[in-house]
C-alpha cells in the first residue's frame, strides 16, 4: 500500500504552545492495547481479562498511524516513542517503523517493551530504523520477577532480549524499574549491580497513581532521593546535566566510570512545567497528560488527512493546562485517570 502523500512543513510559528507555554515535542503512541504480562501496578489479572486488546477492529491502521505521526511532526514533535500494551505483540511492527522513519522532522524513534519478545525481533527493529529501546524490568531475581509480571514473565527471556538488542546495535538501552516500598525496593541494588558497566542505564521510577487499577498509596512510594542515597552509599555518584530540556530523569554517573543511573520523581519532585509530551492510545484518542481522565478522539480528523489531523491536535494542545503531579494533593484534584496500559505510561 502506498504511503500517504507528503505535505509541506508549516513554518516554525505554527508550532502550538499550551496554556502554560509548553511546546509539543514528544509523542508516546500506543500501537496495541494487549499485553502478555499482568503486572499488578498496571494491568492486574483480576481486573483485565487475558484476551483484552487483541481485537484489532478499533486499532489504528498503519496508514492512520503514519498520517497521525506526519501531522504531529508538522507541529514540532520530533521524538516518537512506540508503546502499548506490549508493542512487540503488534504484527509487522518493523514495517511500521520503516514507514515512520521516513517522515520529515522526526529524528528519534524509540520503543518501550517488557523485553520478553525482543530476542526474535531486535535485529529487524534496528534495520527498520528504530533508534532506541527501553525495557521495563522491576526485578532481577527470577521468582520476584515472575511474581511482578503476574506469574507470566521469565527473566531469562528478557536478558536474552537485551543481549540480542546489543548484538543488533542498540548500544545503550534504558532499563526502567517502578519501585514500590515493600514490594521490590530490595531489588534496587541488585539491578544496579547487574547492569553497572554494561552500557545500559537503569532508571528508577517513583510509584505513581496512574489509572485506577493499582491501589496506589503514598506509603508505597520510595522517594528518588532515598534511592539515590542507598545507591551512592554502595557506589558513589555525581550529578550529571540533563541531555535536553524536559528530560524527565535526573541523571547521576558512577564516580568509578561504570556508567550512570537515573531517577524519575513525578511524586516527590514534579516536572509538569517542562512536560512537552502528548499520548495517543491504540484506538486513536489523544491524552494531554499521563493522568488525564478523558481523551480526544482523533479518528474523524484522521479521515480528513494530515492537514485536518494537524489542525485538530493544535486545537487541543493550545487549550492544554494539565499539571496533575503538581496538584496531586490539592483539594478537588481529579482521581479519574486513564489506565496506564492504554497509553504506555
Amino acid at each position: 500500500m502506498n504511503a500517504p502523500a507528503s505535505h509541506s512543513m508549516p513554518s516554525a510559528a505554527a508550532s502550538p504552545l499550551d496554556m502554560r507555554g509548553r511546546p509539543l515535542r514528544d509523542l508516546r503512541l500506543s500501537v496495541i492495547e494487549a499485553c502478555n504480562f499482568r503486572c499488578p501496578y498496571c494491568m492486574p489479572a483480576d481486573r483485565v481479562p487475558d484476551d483484552y486488546g487483541f481485537d484489532s477492529a478499533t486499532r489504528l491502521s498503519f496508514d492512520e498511524i503514519e498520517t497521525l505521526v506526519r501531522g504531529f511532526a508538522q507541529l514540532g514533535m520530533h521524538k516518537l516513542r512506540l508503546t502499548g500494551g506490549e508493542p512487540l505483540l503488534r504484527k509487522n511492527l518493523p514495517t511500521l517503523i520503516q514507514r515512520l522513519a521516513r517522515i520529515p522532522g522526526l529524528d528519534d524513534i524509540a520503543l518501550t517493551t517488557n523485553g520478553s519478545l525482543l530476542a526474535a525481533q531486535a535485529r529487524a527493529l534496528r534495520e527498520a530504523g528504530l533508534g532506541r529501546i527501553t525495557v521495563s524490568l522491576d526485578a532481577v531475581d527470577p521468582a520476584r520477577y515472575r511474581d511482578m509480571t503476574g506469574g507470566r514473565g521469565e527473566i531469562g527471556h528478557v536478558l536474552a532480549g537485551l543481549e540480542a538488542a546489543r548484538a543488533a546495535g542498540f548500544e545503550s538501552i534504558k532499563i526502567n524499574c517502578v519501585v514500590e516500598r515493600g514490594i521490590n525496593d530490595d531489588q534496587v541494588l541488585p539491578l544496579v549491580s547487574h547492569f553497572r558497566g554494561t552500557g545500559h542505564v537503569v532508571r528508577f521510577i517513583e510509584f505513581m497513581d496512574v489509572g485506577t487499577c493499582n491501589e496506589w498509596s503514598r506509603d508505597r512510594v520510595v522517594p528518588s532521593a532515598e534511592l539515590r542515597d542507598r545507591i551512592a552509599a554502595r557506589w558513589p555518584l555525581r550529578a550529571l546535566e540533563a541531555n535536553y530540556r524536559g528530560e524527565v530523569a535526573s541523571r547521576y554517573a558512577f564516580e568509578d566510570g561504570q556508567g550512570e543511573v537515573g531517577f524519575v520523581s513525578s511524586v516527590s519532585a514534579p516536572f509538569c512545567g517542562d512536560c512537552h509530551r502528548a499520548r495517543v492510545s491504540a484506538d486513536g484518542r489523544l491524552y494531554t497528560c499521563l493522568f488525564a481522565g478523558e481523551g480526544h478522539d482523533l479518528r474523524p480528523a484522521l479521515a480528513g488527512g494530515v492537514d485536518a489531523l494537524r489542525e485538530r491536535v493544535s486545537s487541543v494542545w493550545t487549550r492544554r493546562r494539565d499539571r496533575y503531579s503538581e496538584m496531586r494533593d490539592a483539594a478537588g484534584a481529579s482521581r479519574k485517570h486513564v489506565e496506564m496500559f492504554l497509553i504506555g505510561g
